[in-house]
């Protein structure tokens, strides 16, 4: 993979200058790591926007069932699927006008983040938010 997904002042930028992060398949579920990371953006000071198509309410905030149904604007699109539904997501981002979208541990799809890339969204994956954030402190 490319080191173009995983640039310091990128990863650096998202995780001190964003304001809003929707994560793309966060339900209601503690066990599954979208909701530890949507908490942890949480707990450190980000807006989260949970996108998941049973559109519920997640750790306080209201839910949406798509991107396209959020109605302001995001900085940074969390793509929390298996990495064959990746393109999706981050197309919707792309559709969205999100700045942004982060694919984390083991979501690889190149020819998506390439798209993100060529539309002007700074992209980051392959990357866990929490294992960097410790590294930032």
């Amino acid at each position: 993979m490319a080191d173009e997904f995983a640039d310091q002042d990128v990863i650096r930028r998202l995780l001190n200058d964003s304001g809003t992060w929707a994560f793309v398949g966060l339900g209601d579920n503690p066990d599954r790591e979208v909701y530890t990371q949507a908490r942890l953006m949480q707990q450190r000071g980000k807006r989260i926007i949970p996108v998941h198509p049973a559109g519920r309410e997640v750790l306080g905030e209201r839910g949406y069932a798509s991107l396209a149904d959020v109605p302001e604007k995001v900085d940074v699109v969390g793509v929390y699927r298996r990495a064959e539904h990746a393109g999706e997501a981050v197309d919707a981002a792309i559709a969205a006008g999100a700045k942004a979208v982060w694919l984390p541990l083991d979501v690889i799809d190149e020819a998506a983040a390439r798209r993100a890339k060529d539309a002007g969204l700074d992209v980051v994956m392959n990357r866990c938010p929490a294992v960097e954030w410790a590294l930032r402190r």
